[in-house]
């Protein structure tokens, strides 16, 4: 791959000013996926990352962290694992992954530039791109920059100083926070995998649990990304009513295990409802965790129930898993939960907010959002002509956030990009004979040879 990260901008009046066809704003996943396609078109692209390719994957993760998929599933088809098909990739493996990635096809990522602001312009086609190291003018901006953009911590947050406050996307490791029990608020797949983590090396942990998604790690010797494949879940082209933001409860930490709260509890974490509010150093939690464990335990039942039904259908020799059915019994966090805890006297002195993301778009000032500020777009390509979206939740389907749905996601922008390539490249008759009587023109005029004229 080129480095690109000290090319010089040509300058225009001042200011470093270079043309792009196509400008890609991101060099994660989506954005190396985005650029393998413009390549194998032969769309004129330039890809800009703030920072280094994948940096979430190396920076804006805890230590242990590996990916939620099997790396049989979670890749692009061009390239494999160097691992074990069936294991679960490290973060840094991933971001080591999509750096071999781009090299193999040299994409054209220039690292250590961010994105300032994006218009549109009035007197020609294209937008202007203000970056930190000049300016550049493209006729197409695809935003790469997916969904973890900005880690959100709820307005309920406490202002005491006392307590040790990080979003999970700021936790390392256990040694990093000061001595005490922790609060950790949120179950889906970071908050379930770092609380695991802190009463593993330990600690005593409180987990705020509110509705989510259960899936089985693996059923009847199968990986759940295997049967959400089979089923065809992973290409749902819109959520179920109410669950658009359901979390998801999974891990790959291990080896890959099923998440159960129950069995949690037994190890010894103390499930709590939803966090409902702070005050006075006293947390006050929903009457819900029983009800939330039950709604997860259907989820989890349900492709349970799926998976057994198409193994029937199908004739498939799977082993059977009764043991798979077996609940443990409801602890007693569950039968009496806590509806209040005194921080203090409880010994909490940390709490993690593993309470997800929001996008940020304020670099791109076009008209592509609605009223608030959710992006408008069918499968990627915007409600602004010229602008497009990669990497985004339901972008087209389920598992658009994913390495694999992300890869296919671009092939299709990518198509629709190269289509308006050639309609603006198109020259008409008059357009064409002036080319070619430029081109005549510049033939016919002396060359100058090393030795002089010619």
């Amino acid at each position: 791959m080129t480095d690109l990260n000290r090319t010089a901008f040509p300058k225009c009046n001042d200011r470093l000013v270079e043309d792009i066809d196509t400008l890609v704003v991101g060099a994660g996943q989506a954005g190396v996926a985005m650029s393998e396609h413009l390549s194998k078109l032969g769309v004129p692209h330039l890809v800009l990352e703030r920072n280094r390719i994948a940096e979430a994957w190396r920076t804006g993760r805890w230590d242990s962290l590996v990916a939620n998929g099997p790396v049989w599933h979670d890749r692009f088809p061009g390239l494999e694992f160097d691992l074990d098909p069936d294991a679960f990739a490290p973060k840094e493996q991933v971001a080591a992954y999509f750096e071999a990635y781009a090299r193999k096809f040299n994409a054209p990522i220039r690292t250590g530039v961010e994105v300032k602001r994006v218009v549109r312009n009035a007197d020609r086609p294209g937008f202007t791109v203000e970056t930190s190291e000049g300016v550049i003018r493209a006729n197409r901006v695809v935003a790469a920059t997916g969904p973890f953009q900005r880690p959100v911590i709820p307005p309920i947050a406490p202002n005491d100083t006392a307590l040790t406050q990080l979003h999970s996307a700021a936790y390392r490791n256990p040694q990093q926070l000061p001595a005490g029990a922790v609060l950790v608020v949120g179950a889906g797949s970071s908050g379930v995998q770092i609380a695991d983590e802190l009463q593993r090396s330990g600690r005593q942990v409180y987990l705020s649990v509110g509705a989510h998604d259960r899936p089985p790690r693996s059923y009847r010797g199968r990986d759940f990304c295997w049967w959400l494949g089979v089923l065809g879940l992973w290409d749902m082209e819109a959520a179920q009513p109410g669950k658009e933001h359901v979390t998801i409860a999974v891990s790959g930490a291990r080896g890959g295990q099923t998440i159960d709260f129950r069995g949690l509890a037994e190890q010894g974490l103390t499930l709590v409802g939803l966090t409902k509010a702070f005050s006075n150093g006293v947390v006050s939690f929903q009457a819900d965790l029983a009800d939330n464990l039950a709604r997860g335990d259907e989820n989890y039942l349900e492709l349970l129930d799926a998976a057994d039904a198409y193994i029937a259908r199908n004739g498939l020799d799977l082993p059977e898993e009764p043991e798979a059915r077996r609940k443990f019994p409801d602890p007693d966090c569950v039968t009496h939960p806590l509806l209040e805890l005194d921080l203090a006297a409880a010994g909490v002195t940390s709490i993690i907010w593993a309470t997800g993301y929001a996008v940020d778009f304020s670099w791109l000032q076009v008209g592509a959002f609605d009223a608030n500020g959710k992006p408008q777009h069918q499968r990627g390509v915007s409600s602004e002509p010229g602008v497009y979206f990669l990497g985004l939740p339901w972008l087209s389907r389920r598992g658009s956030t994913f390495i694999w749905g992300v890869w296919h996601d671009a092939k299709h922008i990518a198509d629709h990009i190269a289509t308006q390539h050639k309609y603006l490249a198109y020259r008409d008759a008059a357009q064409r004979q002036a080319a070619a009587q430029d081109a005549r023109a510049e033939a016919a005029v002396p060359k100058l040879s090393i030795l002089g004229a010619s």
